[in-house]
Formats: structure tokens, sequence, C-alpha cells
């Protein structure tokens, strides 16, 4: 692929800009009390975020520079930001708010700076890039904000409360410095024949986004940590399964079933014509039985007449009557 021209390379730059300013504009919304625009901006960011990286890839426009400019972009925008917008919001004064809203900031940045370090690690297993080391930058900075956002939808509450906050706060600092495997969206491939009903949920997702976007944003980040549990059991899958590394999603859930069958002991079933046949060879009089015209199997006798319609009968799965044999 050729090279693109300066000013094309540029255009990821440029987004990861915008996005740096659109995290840094939820701290002025916060100073004016509009909290609602303090957590637009913050999502902004995070599409932003989301999109300078894949353009920067489809233009062939990656570089050193870019690479940096994103960390830093990410540290103000999801580190630094919600910090003081969580300080504000809750803590304005008060030292332990200080102090928790610094540990937050803090994190953020180790996460962040252990990301750059893994890019440049080769030792890793195929199926790590299916996965991110901790809660990605983006989620995080959204995270923490929840309990505001509950606040401004459903008023005051448990939530709010400043030991939850304070709680809240510093899970989701030790989710971003954990080990914890969490599913990066980077690797995942649609089939085309989901192309339409996805497009359609997008259609779905944007409406609700237009009518109730902060319980549409209180909703996603809710998913995002149900999907926590799956994201460890398919990394610990993975880490057992060295022959499923290579192979595409598809192939990797027929492995799955294939070692569940095995693991629970079940065997295929056999085919009904034969373990019909049998049975009857077990259950069937041996007085009752003339040596066939080969002399090679017996063959019952007053039943060689009707055999082509009896069989008939057990394709369409139809049983005939039995008739006393003592008549």
């Amino acid at each position: 692929m050729a090279r693109s021209t300066p000013g094309v390379r540029l255009l990821p730059n440029a987004i990861t800009v915008l996005a740096l300013c659109s995290g840094l504009s939820a701290v002025q919304f916060t100073l004016t009390g509009n909290y609602i625009l303090a957590i637009g901006a913050i999502g902004v960011a995070a599409v932003l975020d989301s999109l300078d990286g894949r353009i920067a890839r489809l233009l062939d426009a990656t570089s050193k520079m870019g690479a940096e400019l994103d960390s830093l972009a990410d540290a103000i925008s999801f580190g630094i930001a919600p910090a003081l917008v969580i300080y504000i919001w809750q803590n304005n004064g008060d030292r332990f708010g200080w102090m928790i809203a610094l540990v937050f900031a803090v994190c953020m940045i180790l996460r962040l700076a252990r990301f750059n370090t893994l890019l440049d690690d080769t030792e890793q297993p195929p199926y790590a890039g299916e996965f991110f080391v901790g809660v990605p930058a983006p989620a995080g900075g959204l995270l923490v904000l929840l309990p505001l956002t509950l606040t401004l939808e459903f008023g005051d509450g448990w939530w709010s409360s400043r030991p939850v906050v304070a709680l809240w706060t510093v899970a989701i600092a030790a989710l971003l410095i954990s080990r914890l495997p969490t599913l990066s969206l980077k690797t995942v491939r649609v089939p085309a024949k989901f192309a339409a009903p996805l497009l359609l949920g997008v259609a779905l997702l944007a409406a609700t986004i237009i009518l109730y976007p902060l319980i549409a944003l209180a909703i996603a980040m809710v998913l995002y940590l149900v999907h926590l549990p799956y994201a460890v059991r398919r990394y610990r899958w993975l880490a057992r399964h060295p022959e499923a590394w290579d192979v595409p999603a598809k192939e990797r859930r027929a492995i799955r079933r294939a070692r569940s069958h095995r693991r629970l002991g079940l065997r295929r079933p056999r085919l009904r014509r034969v373990a019909g046949a049998a049975r009857r060879a077990v259950t069937r009089p041996l007085g009752n039985q003339a040596p066939s015209p080969d002399g090679e199997r017996p063959v019952p006798r007053g039943r060689a007449a009707s055999t082509d319609r009896t069989r008939s009968w057990r394709r369409t799965g139809l049983r005939l009557r039995q008739r006393e044999e003592d008549e």
C-alpha cells in the first residue's frame, strides 16, 4: 500500500487532539454545573479515541508521535478529567476526596504506561491480541461516572453517597491496573448474514441514545461489567487449548462442544435401523427362523413377503403392530 500524503497523515492526530479537547471541556462543563454535558464530552472523547487508531491503520498513517499523543490524550480525557468531575461533584474542597481523585488519575496513567510496554512484547501468545490487560482507558473513564449518571437520571440515592462513590472510584481504579482480561472489540468480526441485524441494532441504539442518553449510557456500563466473567472464562479456556489459538471462532465453538461431550461421557446415538435390527435379533424366537436362500443368514418365516412394506413404514418413522406369535 502506498504511503499517504502528509495532509492525510495528520488526520488521525487531529482526531486525537479533538478527543483531548473534548475531555478537557468536561472539566469546564463541571465547573459551570452542567454535569450532563460533562458526561457527554467524555463520551465523545471515547468515541473519537476509538476512531483515531483505526483511521491511522486504514490510511497507513501510523507513527511514533501519534502513539505517544494518543496515550497523553487518554491520560487527560479518561484519567484527569473524570477524576476532577467526581471531585467537584462530591468532594469540592475535601482532602479525602482529593486523595481518591489522585488515586484514580495515577492508576489510569499506570494502566496506559503498561499498555505501551505490552505493544513491544513479542512473547505473548497469539490469542493475547483478542484481550486487553485490565479495563481499557475509555471504559474506565466512563465507568467511574456511573454514580453521577444514576444521580442525574434518578436523583439522590445510596449510589450518590460519599462512601459509595469513594469505594466505586477505588474499585474502578483497581480494575484499571489489574491483570483481568477484557475483550477487545478490535478483533471482533461480524459474519455477512448478521450485517442487517447489526445495522438495525445500531439504529435502535442511536434512537435510545438520542431519547434516553443517560439511561443508555448506564445500561452500556452495566453490560460491560457483566461481560468481565465471560472474558476471564474465555481467556482461561484459550490458555488451556493451544490447538484453538489459530482457528476461527466457529471452529473454536466446535472444539468446545466436542470436548464438553467427551467430558460428560456422551456418545452419538446409533442409527435407529441398526438398533432395531439388533433388538429384534435378540428377542426373536429361534424356532421361527428358516435358512436364507444363500445359506448364510436366517430369514423369519411368514415375514419375508412383507419385508419391503415394513421397511417403507420404518423409513417414515412408523411402526407396525406385531401380531401375537401364539396365534
